[in-house]
């Protein structure tokens, strides 16, 4: 159940969440992934930048205080819609949760694609790709032992996550678990070296 015995409570269940909801998990299989195309989309004569610059930040464990990643999606009408997620990065793709019954939810029940946008220290980064539910067990118990790691006391409930709180913004519980597996990537470096770069991922 969700508390609303303070602000000041309301505010620190949030940071915890979204602190362990932040939190990477650095492995060698992610590490060793590499775009199979690179196009430079600088006009001022910069290289390419490397994926391994937006990356290294995307795995740092804890995230960089402050980051907020939006969610994308479209209604079924076709309007967009955005939404922040707190995010966790397990096996080379973006996790997150959510309940059945948010407008996210119900927009990536019918139709997965999506986007997750980003501004890093020194690069902004958008992702393009699909969102879909996971019941894998073993997945879910992974993931709800990161948001342990992280500050948020998160449990196997069924097929989806329960916790004693969570965003506001997820919805009542269950929250379900969401893998996000991105394509395409498009960074722009707010800091030298400067640049512009889309990264294509093989499936």
């Amino acid at each position: 159940m969700h508390s609303t015995s303070s602000p000041r409570l309301a505010i620190q269940r949030r940071r915890a969440f979204d602190s362990a909801a932040k939190t990477g998990l650095t492995s060698e299989e992610n590490m060793d992934r590499e775009p199979s195309e690179v196009t430079n989309l600088d006009r001022y004569g910069n290289a390419a930048l490397p994926w391994s610059r937006a990356r290294d930040i995307l795995v740092a464990t804890p995230s960089q205080p402050g980051t907020t990643f939006m969610l994308g999606t479209s209604r079924p009408d076709g309007r967009p819609h955005a939404a922040s997620v707190g995010v966790f990065w397990h096996d080379g793709d973006l996790y997150f949760t959510s309940g059945l019954g948010t407008r996210k939810s119900r927009n990536l029940a019918a139709n997965p694609a999506s986007t997750v946008s980003v501004g890093l220290t020194g690069i902004d980064l958008v992702l393009e790709g699909d969102a879909t539910i996971v019941t894998n067990r073993a997945t879910l118990e992974r993931v709800a032992a990161m948001a342990r790691d992280g500050g948020w006391p998160a449990e196997v409930e069924g097929e989806a996550l329960t916790a004693p709180f969570s965003a506001p913004s997820a919805g009542p519980p269950p929250w379900y678990l969401y893998r996000f597996t991105f394509h395409t990537a498009f960074g722009v470096a707010t800091a030298e070296p400067w640049g512009a770069t889309r990264w294509r991922f093989s499936s």
